[in-house]
């Protein structure tokens, strides 16, 4: 397992710590990409307790969202719809180690992670 040095750990914390809300959200997308990633190819290596470790951590990240959502916006509604279709997938995937199962969840969060960068970035040139 390859581990972080200390200045690019201190790099990462910084980068989060002074992050925007928008921009932390970015990071939570971008980690759960990353970590379907990694289960997808924990399952082709066979290593199956690899494969539910990063699974979980992408389970988590769709459970935060689902969690921070809020209702007083029509739209939350779709967004948590989304986010249960995401979460079943991955958690049916979990179990049943499925490749398949495990790119649809991937594809949705990509999806979502790629039109919520062009909000920010259409919001940072209005603000500009």
């Amino acid at each position: 397992m390859m581990t972080m040095s200390n200045s690019a750990l201190a790099y990462r914390n910084n980068a989060i710590a002074t992050a925007s809300p928008g921009d932390l959200t970015l990071m939570l997308y971008d980690g759960a990409v990353k970590f379907c990633n990694l289960g997808l190819m924990a399952i082709e290596k066979g290593d199956m307790d690899g494969a539910h470790q990063n699974i979980v951590k992408a389970q988590r990240i769709i459970i935060e969202f689902r969690s921070t959502l809020n209702f007083d916006y029509p739209v939350a509604k779709d967004f948590d719809n989304a986010y249960d279709v995401i979460y079943e997938r991955l958690v049916m995937a979990n179990v049943k180690k499925d490749p398949v199962l495990l790119e649809e969840a991937l594809g949705f969060i990509r999806e979502m992670r790629d039109t919520w960068k062009q909000v920010l970035q259409k919001v940072k040139v209005s603000a500009s």
